[in-house]
């Protein structure tokens, strides 16, 4: 009989934490979804439940699929689906379905899928691969450009109505180039320019009367940077944040327990947005700090592939993914205690949703199978050595 360590090969760390994250989300999901079955599924609690669960399923078939292909072609499927994602985003620009006042996503009949999710994943590969194949011309402005290039036209199609996901884009892009060893003055010259054009858009938002620009996302962001610096101008004062905080408040050390959650009934969206705030009610701050623990763990075990691999485009590839997740999550967290303005992230392979579970899903089989590839590699070397100085000593 095969061992589980013969099926799911890599590293065994972050096999535990997809597990974790993965069993609490179906907990928090189904504790958090009750309002919403009620006002679209008739009282149906256990619709989004076996919802979540497909797309868990659907999500845990990719990842263990992607981490069974061979490493050697990691680097062709990511410049295959970079561009799949691209052209997406720009249909989703000019044709996508408006939701929640956002045009995020497209629809196919009951299907949505939102190509952000996707971009998120695979530009961080594209970089990694053009970044390892152009170590020679890596200190030259002109390998910066491009990668810049690059980088805008994935950024340009989500920020009109996905800010929030264009700055992590942004974010986990700029890592990756000084991790790429591209030059610090070109990176510094980047952050310079970032930091001085969202200080005059926060400025420019904060001046402006929005009641001219009804039809798109400026008067929400003028709305959650007014709720965050104090009141808004109808006087508001955060009630997202505010039933996130008292959710957290009153979940003590060790929570209510499962299913006890009463501030679901007031947060809007706690099965996506504020699901960590429905965590740490029910779970208490045990619960939140082994969440907390898992994303801190998968950046430490992420790292230790990164010393371990002999590839540049391995390494950065894994760095860039576990980055990304790791910091949507901290933000997602930042948001539910209130230390940051509403965004609108989910949390990694717990908040409910299709597009997001499945393509974190996928995020995670390309780290496991670059991991499984490190481990493939070692016990190879090892059984070369032992045969070498078995046959020397015959």
């Amino acid at each position: 009989m095969r061992k589980l360590s013969d099926v799911f090969k890599g590293d065994r760390f972050i096999w535990y934490i997809v597990i974790i994250l993965s069993c609490a989300g179906v907990l928090a999901v189904y504790s958090s979804t009750g309002t919403l079955a009620f006002a679209k599924q008739k009282g149906n609690t256990e619709f989004y439940f076996f919802r979540h669960l497909i797309f868990l399923a659907i999500g845990w078939g990719c990842m263990y699929f992607i981490h069974l292909i061979p490493f050697k072609f990691y680097s062709r499927i990511s410049q295959i689906f970079f561009w799949l994602s691209v052209i997406l985003l720009y249909i989703t620009l000019f044709i996508g379905a408006n939701i929640n006042n956002a045009q995020r996503v497209i629809a196919i009949g009951p299907i949505t899928f939102q190509p952000s999710d996707m971009a998120k994943v695979f530009l961080v590969m594209f970089i990694a691969r053009y970044l390892s194949k152009n170590q020679d011309t890596i200190d030259q402005f002109k390998t910066f450009r491009k990668i810049l290039g690059m980088i805008a036209i994935v950024v340009l199609p989500i920020l009109p109505e996905n800010l929030s996901t264009a700055l992590v884009v942004m974010t986990t892009s700029t890592f990756l180039l000084v991790m790429g060893r591209i030059k610090l003055k070109f990176i510094f010259g980047l952050i310079g320019l970032g930091i001085l054009t969202f200080s005059l858009f926060v400025a420019f938002l904060l001046s402006v009367d929005m009641s001219n620009f009804e039809s798109n996302r400026l008067p929400t962001w003028k709305k959650r940077i007014e709720t965050y610096i104090g009141k808004d101008e109808d006087g508001n004062s955060g009630y997202q944040q505010m039933q996130s905080k008292i959710a957290i408040a009153t979940g003590g050390i060790i929570g209510k327990g499962p299913g006890n959650s009463t501030q679901r009934n007031f947060l809007p969206h706690p099965y996506s947005d504020f699901i960590f705030a429905i965590i740490v009610e029910e779970y208490g701050l045990i619960g939140g700090f082994i969440i907390i623990g898992c994303y801190i763990v998968l950046i430490f075990r992420c790292l230790k592939i990164v010393v371990e691999s002999q590839r540049s485009f391995a390494a950065l590839a894994v760095l860039g993914i576990g980055f990304s997740m790791s910091f949507q999550a901290f933000i997602h967290m930042g948001v539910s205690i209130g230390k940051l303005p509403v965004t609108g992230l989910t949390l990694p392979l717990v908040s409910m949703g299709g597009t997001s579970l499945i393509l974190n899903s996928i995020a995670f089989g390309f780290i496991l199978g670059i991991s499984r590839h490190i481990q493939i590699e070692k016990e190879t070397e090892i059984k070369t050595t032992v045969d070498s100085n078995g046959g020397a000593n015959e």
